[in-house]
């Protein structure tokens, strides 16, 4: 191949591509733009994303299980025992946990969802809140105090499939309550007869 021909197989491979570039560039300039201008324009996110962890602070008993499964550890609880007087008379004290503290160090967190999942009480919740970043990155970790005003954003639940069972709770919840059975009436003894007369054989009676 000469050069000539290798320069024109050259130039007629370019020019070719540079007006198809050119063209859809001109196509795309006539559309309207369909880019979400954050943070003008806030974005419409699915109803299961992983934001932030929000936190119940009434439903926690400091059983430390999501501490104790959270594979990052940046979770941090404080509690103490707390004595609860007997309500009746003769009845033994009751002991709780009240909690101190509850953070979580979003520096560390990986966002599994693991302590969510396994926490036995429903105190941590998913909140699609994504606008809490920091200058200073030892500002992440958040107390019971920050986690808990995160739980207004939480979505409600989704409806069940009709399909599905029925919660235990609710099961519960419907089941008509049992009939007291009656203590069966105590029978009454028969009325006393004429004593009986026991007789022998052959006395002919």
């Amino acid at each position: 191949m000469t050069e000539h021909e290798h320069r024109r197989r050259l130039t007629g491979g370019i020019l070719p591509g540079l007006v198809k570039g050119l063209a859809t560039t001109a196509r795309t300039l006539a559309r309207p733009s369909h880019t979400a201008e954050y943070p003008d324009t806030q974005p419409s996110l699915p109803p299961r994303s992983r934001g932030v962890i929000a936190l119940t602070e009434e439903n926690c008993t400091s059983c430390m299980l999501c501490a104790r499964e959270c594979p990052d550890w940046c979770i941090y609880i404080d509690s103490h025992k707390e004595t609860i007087p007997a309500t009746t008379e003769g009845g033994r004290d009751r002991q709780r946990n009240v909690l101190d503290r509850f953070a979580i160090d979003f520096s560390l967190c990986m966002y599994c969802g693991i302590c969510i999942e396994v926490c036995p009480f429903d105190a941590l919740h998913w909140s699609p809140e994504f606008e809490y970043a920091e200058t200073d990155i030892r500002d992440l970790l958040h107390e019971k105090d920050r986690l808990g005003q995160w739980m207004q954003t939480v979505p409600p639940p989704p409806a069940l499939d009709p399909a599905s069972a029925e919660p235990a709770e609710i099961a519960a919840a419907n089941k008509p309550p049992r009939a007291v059975r009656e203590p069966p009436a105590l029978r009454e003894p028969p009325a006393a007869g004429p004593p009986a007369v026991r007789t022998e054989e052959g006395d002919g009676a």
